[in-house]
């Protein structure tokens, strides 16, 4: 016997039509004009959403050693600027990835399931990308379909899909990824069994709640996301098969994840999509040396933002052999454990041809849709300028030309990590 919910019951059909959204998201939208850096907008996203949403947010694998890691090595990475440079403003950013141009070198991550952090979900990231000319990704388990995310965005996308079981279904996607205008594909490798999220087990992690004491008193305690989830559809994988609701996620991955997913399926795959592909999860030289041989025109290197596999390495640690592995000529992306523009930069000075962040535009995203991913992208932007700037870099072109002489590894020590309470604050790391 079913569980009989509020969507069941069609309350949100009423909500819908009784605007209470403005009176319940106000503090959330004074907390978002004062944020001034991501981890401010972590705050944001923590006041605002549901515990177990955040917490599936903010959470890595096991003990979070690896999403510690993945912030913390940046740290150790010093920028050794050129003075005199004779910059003027403003800093050039456009560049191309999968050969398209772009106005900003990062972009926001393809992430799962957008709906449950604000109503808005992919919608507000799309929309945010078109707003800063960026390019934009859309997960396979999006709740928002791709013929929306067309209409919205006009500029290059890049659509993400896991290892699944059915070829059929594979098809069945891509078709629809070319239809709706998506100029690239990411190959996500690093998703053949689950990762241990610990938080989540301990929330009783669940989409949509399953409606149980604690879970129904955090939803009082959280009125702007509480009202926005019983005021809107119920969530569904839009990209698949609409009639699948979301709240069976867990089902659904162990369903059609295909852990025998291998390199000729992986050569199969590329030809049915026939264009420019990604292969997403890489953080070995042999691995992406392997992958341009199989036909993948990009390395991403990623740890699926440390959810993955626990002490899996930092990122941008491992960047450096992999670009010297594949050459030049071999576009790069790399994503995690960036927070702040000044990583974006460090990772294109050490090999990468562009960045992603997921955490940080979900941040925004939770804290306060359209408006929280805008202000995300544009806290980015301005770090970013800034640090290029004072390193006497003009453009993108120039930063990677130029790159590996302008940052220096050192030792880690304590001063590295600026006081007692930067743990609070989603820093991860170096508690004095």
């Amino acid at each position: 016997m079913s569980t009989i919910t509020p969507h069941k019951l069609g309350v949100h059909k009423i909500l819908k039509h009784i605007p209470l959204n403005a009176i319940f998201d106000a503090p959330s939208k004074r907390r978002l004009a004062k944020a001034v850096n991501i981890a401010d907008l972590r705050l944001c996203a923590k006041a605002r959403a549901h515990k177990m949403v955040f917490d599936y947010l903010d959470a890595g694998a096991d003990d979070e050693i690896s999403l510690r890691r993945g912030k913390d090595a940046y740290s150790q990475l010093e920028m050794h600027y050129h003075i005199l440079s004779g910059l003027k403003p403003p800093i050039d950013m456009r560049t191309k990835i999968f050969g398209c141009d772009v106005k900003l070198p990062f972009f926001g991550c393809p992430t799962a399931g957008n709906r449950m952090f604000h109503w808005e979900g992919e919608t507000a990231a799309a929309k945010a990308a078109e707003h800063h000319g960026s390019l934009y990704g859309l997960s396979s388990l999006a709740t928002t379909g791709i013929t929306e995310i067309g209409q919205i965005h006009k500029g290059p996308k890049v659509f993400q899909l896991y290892v699944w079981k059915d070829r059929e279904l594979v098809k069945e996607v891509l078709a629809k990824a070319k239809e709706g205008g998506f100029n690239a594909l990411a190959l996500t490798v690093d998703f053949t069994w689950y990762g241990n999220r610990e938080r989540d087990i301990r929330n009783d992690f669940s989409i949509p709640p399953k409606y149980s004491i604690a879970q129904m008193i955090e939803a009082i305690r959280k009125p702007a996301w509480t009202y926005d989830f019983l005021s809107h559809e119920p969530y569904t994988y839009a990209c698949i098969n609409t009639d699948v609701p979301a709240d069976s996620l867990a089902a659904f991955v162990n369903s059609q994840i295909a852990p025998e997913f291998d390199w000729n399926d992986a050569e199969w795959l590329l030809g049915e999509w026939n264009g420019p592909a990604a292969v997403k999860g890489v953080v070995r030289p042999d691995d992406a040396v392997r992958a341009v041989k199989t036909g993948f025109s990009t390395m991403w290197v990623s740890n699926h933002g440390a959810r993955q596999l626990e002490t899996s390495p930092a990122t941008i640690d491992v960047l450096p052999s992999i670009r010297e592995a594949v050459g030049p000529d071999v576009e790069i992306i790399m994503d995690g454990g960036v927070q702040r523009g000044t990583d974006i930069a460090k990772a294109l000075a050490l090999g990468a041809d562009s960045v992603g962040v997921g955490k940080p535009y979900l941040y925004g995203l939770a804290a306060g849709g359209t408006e929280g991913v805008i202000k995300a992208l544009d806290i980015l932007r301005v770090e970013l300028d800034r640090a290029m700037g004072l390193l006497g870099v003009g453009s993108v072109d120039d930063l990677k030309k130029r790159g590996p002489g302008l940052i220096k590894r050192r030792a880690s020590s304590p001063r590295d990590y600026p006081d007692r309470y930067a743990y609070e604050r989603g820093y991860g790391g170096g508690i004095i």
